[in-house]
């Protein structure tokens, strides 16, 4: 048991001091706080009267306040005070600087937790390296069945997802040959294992080819020095480990997940655990557009100058690696030529998800809808096989499709998913899309019609909800104030609406015109927390709008599944417009056009 007196020198902002005093008081330590309106003088002769382990000081800085204290703790050394009792302050400006220049033992700040100053008197480390330890990495998908609980959409999906499973069945493509090589690759060394390299590059296009076997990679690549892994680990093994701070303060609900991808895994890394610190749940690693464009991926732990971290499974294993236990990783495979080996490699280094679109990555990322169909049923098998789930991101609504159509194809792609044994995730944007400003579905306000879009999936399929790609797309402007405070609306209207998680996006995110800043991803963190602290239990009131959004969304999905069911399967669906169309802004890729096979 500790003897610890308190003392608010200042009358106006004493709540902490009290709250720390409580918590002291909970541990069974001996705890008296004094007066705040008592003379620096008083104070010191009360401490000088008793014996106490600790004197904790608590004060706003201001004009003339570090002159006080400095004075203060001269006046406790000369009272004989400060041969037993340590002296602390705190206070929001207050800094571990600050307190050493005052002749204080210890300070603590805005950024400390009343368990840290317990910590400090009980003469321990702080307890936040204990709550690392014991987060749990959470499971969005659990306890959903996937069941289509409205029996039209359901006849529907049903034949969408048959009808293109068998239209796949006899196909393949060069992905899915080199994920057969890959595979084989695992275990093997030496001679076989350059024998299987030599297949795997005779499926490659040049640049891959070049890059893996002689480091002449393309522009702005270049292999990770052992050099540079060192210095991050030693970094991060000379910082204690320090608990995250809660984002959600009611709840349980949402997680919440950001982009990493600045093209070099070790600065993703750092920007990774200064995010776990302030209470992200996860990332997701963008790669670059190059990549998927290329026939085959890069081998090798590399770093790009350019947006996108490459996908290489050292890459991943990395990330994974140096990332906290709990923090959920996700990779993107949906939209390219290595949509089922992007998987694969995920796997084997240990991501938590993938993400997967046979339709936005035929519309709106430039892939061929035969070609996707054929990699992207294969990766969703490879993605159930491994356990790990996959999201499908919405984000053919931001080419000016309708948000029925694009959810249409949000459950389309889960049909299939959980056909083949996978566990989705639907994805739907919280944002003002090109069709929303055409139309004026928010021209009174930006609550009904993302409402309504929850609403509709939830009334179709019990599947798992995390707008994303990011929430508050098309919404944000170049000022950082306003691009936090957009992100902060929408991530609480996201509770309001009981999803699964949602991805926030730094408030430099989509202005940056180089790499995303520290300071601008703890903007949007900072401000989502500080809105969930304000919102808390309540919740936003949709008006009697959203009732005719949500029903003018569930009739457009089911007439777009009925035109989708008319076709031979969901890549002839695509290419006829039934998912969008030119007048939409959608049109079906051609990458990998003519490449998909009998096998």
């Amino acid at each position: 048991m500790r003897s610890v007196l308190c003392v608010p020198l200042d009358p106006v902002h004493d709540v902490g001091i009290k709250l720390i005093r409580n918590a002291l008081a909970e541990r069974g330590h001996r705890t008296e706080i004094l007066s705040p309106d008592l003379s620096m003088e008083e104070v010191v002769q009360r401490a000088a009267a008793g014996s106490y382990d600790f004197i904790l000081v608590s004060r706003t800085l201001g004009y003339g306040v570090a002159e006080l204290l400095a004075r203060f703790v001269d006046l406790l050394d000369a009272a004989g005070v400060r041969e037993r009792s340590k002296i602390v302050i705190g206070g929001k400006p207050v800094t571990p600087e600050l307190a050493a220049e005052l002749g204080f033992d210890k300070g603590f700040g805005e950024h400390s937790s009343i368990e840290d100053v317990v910590a400090y008197i009980e003469g321990r480390g702080s307890s936040a390296k204990v709550s690392v330890a014991v987060r749990a990495r959470p499971d969005v998908t659990a306890g959903f069945s996937y069941r289509v609980t409205h029996d039209r959409a359901r006849s529907l999906l049903e034949t969408i997802a048959s009808k293109t499973l068998a239209w796949t069945k006899d196909r393949s493509s060069p992905a899915l040959r080199r994920v057969r090589i890959r595979e084989s690759m695992r275990g093997t060394s030496g001679p076989e294992l350059a024998r299987l390299w030599e297949q795997y590059h005779a499926l490659c296009d040049g640049p891959v080819v070049e890059g893996n076997r002689s480091g002449a990679y393309p522009k702005g690549v270049r292999r990770v020095r052992e050099s540079e892994v060192e210095a991050l680990r030693s970094m991060l093994a000379e910082r204690v480990a320090v608990g995250a701070r809660p984002i959600r303060h009611a709840g349980d609900k949402p997680l919440f997940f950001k982009f990493l991808g600045s093209g070099c895994p070790v600065m993703d890394i750092v920007h990774g655990k200064v995010c776990e610190r302030y209470g992200i749940d996860g990332f997701l690693i963008i790669n670059p557009s190059w990549e998927a464009r290329y026939e085959g991926l890069l081998d090798g732990l590399l770093t790009h100058e350019n947006d996108g971290t490459i996908t290489s499974e050292q890459n991943i294993r990395f990330m994974r690696e140096m990332l906290d236990p709990a923090t959920v990783l996700t990779v993107r495979a949906h939209r390219g030529l290595n949509t089922p080996e992007t998987v694969l490699l995920a796997a084997h280094a240990g991501a938590d998800l993938t993400k997967i679109n046979l339709v936005y990555g035929s519309l709106g990322a430039g892939t061929d809808p035969e070609r996707l169909a054929v990699d992207g049923v294969e990766a969703m098998r490879i993605a159930a096989k491994a356990g790990m789930g996959f999201d499908i991101p919405g984000n053919d609504e931001l080419s000016g499709v309708p948000a029925w159509k694009t959810l249409a194809g949000l459950m389309i792609t889960a049909a299939i998913g959980h056909a083949v044994g996978a566990r989705p995730i639907l994805k739907p944007l919280f944002c003002y899309g090109p069709h929303i400003v055409l139309h004026g579905q928010m021209s009174k306000n930006f609550i009904d019609y993302n409402v309504a879009k929850i609403r509709a999936l939830r009334s179709i399929m019990d599947a798992p909800i995390w707008p994303g790609e990011p929430i508050a797309f098309m919404t944000q402007t170049e000022d950082r104030v306003q691009s936090a405070n957009s992100t902060s609306y929408h991530a609480s209207l996201a509770a309001t609406a009981g999803v699964e998680a949602i991805t926030i996006a730094s408030t430099d995110e989509a202005y940056s015109r180089g790499p995303i800043s520290l300071a601008a991803r703890i903007d949007s963190i900072r401000a989502v927390a500080d809105a969930y602290r304000f919102v808390g239990d309540a919740r936003f009131q949709p008006t009697s709008e959203a009732d005719r959004f949500t029903q003018q969304i569930t009739d457009g999905i089911l007439s777009t599944l009925e035109e989708v069911a008319r076709h031979e399967s969901l890549p002839h669906a695509i290419n006829a417009g039934a998912l969008g169309n030119a007048e939409d802004g959608a049109y079906p890729g051609k990458f990998g056009a003519g490449t998909v096979g009998i096998s």
